[in-house]
């Protein structure tokens, strides 16, 4: 439960959140997700060298683009990629470095958690999202 209350104040502090690894096919997990946390009030931007835009959410190249202080990275790209990421997440600095469901990477994630960035490992941020939402009804 204590875990679950730890999530919950990062979602609901949270106010700007990039996606890196979003993809512009509608039925991948990555879009999904970022259109959930945008529809709910999050301001949302995507991080893909490949796609520049879609449905009013703003995608960069890499983090280092994006305009303004991001509150959480939500990452969904291979374990073994997680590396590739970490220089721009230890320069932009968010407070929390999230790693989708079925994505983790202890050495990698090392470095953020040294430079006092909360990591979260192999969790769904809409599921989490969707549960923090449900307990703060009751």
């Amino acid at each position: 439960m204590e875990e679950l209350i730890d999530i919950c104040n990062v979602l609901m502090s949270a106010k700007v959140i990039a996606v890196v690894g979003i993809s512009d096919n509608p039925n991948k997990p990555s879009r999904e997700i970022a259109e959930k946390l945008a529809q709910s009030g999050y301001k949302v931007y995507g991080v893909n060298p490949n796609i520049e835009s879609f449905d009013g959410i703003k995608v960069y190249p890499s983090l280092l683009d994006i305009p303004e202080k991001i509150d959480i990275v939500d990452v969904f790209r291979r374990p073994e990629h997680i590396p590739e990421h970490i220089s721009d997440i230890l320069a932009v600095k968010p407070k929390t470095l999230w790693l989708q469901q079925g994505i983790r990477n202890d050495m990698a994630t090392k470095p953020a958690e040294e430079a006092g960035i909360n990591v979260i490992q192999d969790k769904c941020i809409a599921v989490y999202y969707n549960l923090c939402q449900s307990t703060n009804k009751k």
